[in-house]
């Protein structure tokens, strides 16, 4: 039985079809991590603002507990537990018409969107690297771009708590020959963060204000980890492009306060997840369209 199954997996009609149905499955964890994940930051700073000051709690109602397993899945408007049958990923919205099976709330389409974001961004993965070692570790860093962006557009936060454990694990992989050597490694997740560092505290300098966050210069530290130094101006030059396009469009006809920052960390996961699939053909043209 299992002799079959890996047989198929050998089939690209069958593994890439396969990948995308566990990317539905882990793009509802995703969900799931986006939403409770910055909830359970904020609860933990709260505990930690409270032990320095010696502020005394235990008056206060006690704390439902809250992590990404409990409370299961419900309905934020009615709190009704959601069923198992309502919580297939894409199936079950389209068959419940985006709304709640027990209040009929109006459930966001975003949850079944980034679903599928999920899947079709492991099929495009799989479909560039195939059976092999490779895919499983780009699908890792594919998803947890996916986390991160998200999370950064909701709260304008990018946690250490995914950013840090992501970067070692590049490191790690670079032992091994995965994606780069260990000096392209070591020395991509230097450059990332000192280079995003560097222009932080020039901006800082000329007009006073703080023009990104500390995680950014650790997201790119991250994806100099894992892809090497060689992709960090390729990376830094796409997000910029994508940000300052996108930063345009929503002040000129969304009529975005430009006082209000745009968050850059999904503009340099988008830049790093084109860097892994496409980096070297990319760094080509942009060295010969400069004559390089």
């Amino acid at each position: 039985m299992m002799t079959t199954f890996f047989n198929l997996l050998n089939l690209p009609y069958f593994f890439i079809p396969f990948v995308g149905l566990i990317g539905l499955l882990v793009g509802s964890f995703l969900n799931v991590v986006i939403y409770r994940l910055p909830l359970m930051l904020e609860q933990s700073w709260q505990r930690e603002c409270h032990q320095y000051l010696n502020i005394d709690t235990a008056q206060d109602t006690p704390v439902q507990t809250f992590n990404l397993a409990l409370p299961l899945s419900h309905c934020p408007q009615c709190k009704a537990g959601i069923k198992p049958q309502h919580n297939i990923p894409v199936l079950s919205y389209l068959f419940l018409k985006g709304r709640c099976a027990a209040c009929q709330h109006i459930i966001s389409p975003r949850y079944p969107l980034l679903e599928l974001l999920s899947a079709v961004s492991a099929m495009i993965v799989a479909d560039h690297f195939g059976l092999t070692l490779t895919t499983v570790f780009a699908l890792l860093l594919t998803w947890s771009l996916i986390t991160l962006s998200f999370i950064d557009i909701d709260h304008q936060l990018l946690p250490d708590t995914i950013t840090l454990p992501v970067l070692w694990l590049g490191l790690f992989l670079s032992l091994f020959n995965i994606f780069v050597d260990p000096y392209a490694s070591i020395t991509g997740a230097i450059g990332g963060y000192l280079s995003l560092w560097l222009v932080f505290h020039v901006f800082k300098l000329i007009t006073g204000k703080e023009g990104m966050g500390y995680g950014d210069f650790k997201l790119l530290a991250l994806l100099g980890a894992w892809l090497g130094w060689q992709y960090l101006p390729l990376i830094i030059l796409l997000s910029s492009l994508v940000g300052s396009v996108f930063g345009f469009t929503l002040i000129a006809f969304y009529k975005h306060d430009h006082k209000v920052p745009i968050p850059f960390g999904p503009y340099l996961a988008m830049a790093g997840w084109l860097a892994l699939l496409y980096g070297k053909g990319l760094n080509q043209f942009y060295f010969s369209a400069f004559g390089l």
